[in-house]
């Protein structure tokens, strides 16, 4: 399977809400905006991330728009995130996506949060060097309670 990033584009918007809004990946991703299915807000969070300086990338998997990666956040503190389609996966696609786009971005320290029970996303993030830090317990919108979390770094 051929994975590559790139630019987001207009149309990736549409497929990006739909993929965001299935009741399974929310569980897992846990941390997500506290009503997904608003639309005028998703609208307007994309607006923002797009005109900042973050890395925003598609991730393409065989040319279909599969999912999101992105690195965001301030100098020494940023981290990064990602959102694969679950029809997709268990393929590989986001350890994929997500060592091309640590080739993109070369500095270090990155961060990473997952649930703790998220073991697909643990898993990819170690497969791309990240270490567990260290344990905090955050509120999870999608789950409705505080649940949790592994924090991860990746160094030079």
């Amino acid at each position: 399977m051929d994975v590559v990033l790139r630019e987001v584009h207009d149309s990736d918007l549409p497929v990006f809400f739909r993929q965001m809004n299935d009741p399974e990946s929310l569980r897992m991703a846990a941390f997500t905006p506290k009503d997904p299915a608003d639309r005028d807000a998703f609208d307007a969070h994309w607006r923002k991330i797009r005109a900042s300086s973050d890395v925003l990338r598609t991730i393409l998997a065989d040319g279909d728009v599969v999912g999101t990666a992105a690195v965001y956040g301030e100098p020494g503190e940023r981290e990064v995130t990602y959102w694969v389609d679950r029809a997709h996966w268990g393929r590989g696609i986001a350890t994929a996506a997500l060592a091309a786009l640590l080739a993109e971005v070369p500095e270090r320290p990155l961060y990473a949060r997952a649930a703790a029970d998220n073991t697909g996303s643990l898993r990819v993030l170690g497969k791309c060097g990240f270490r567990r830090a260290a344990t905090a317990r955050g509120f999870a919108q999608a789950r409705g309670e505080e649940i949790d979390e592994v924090v991860l770094t990746l160094r030079g």
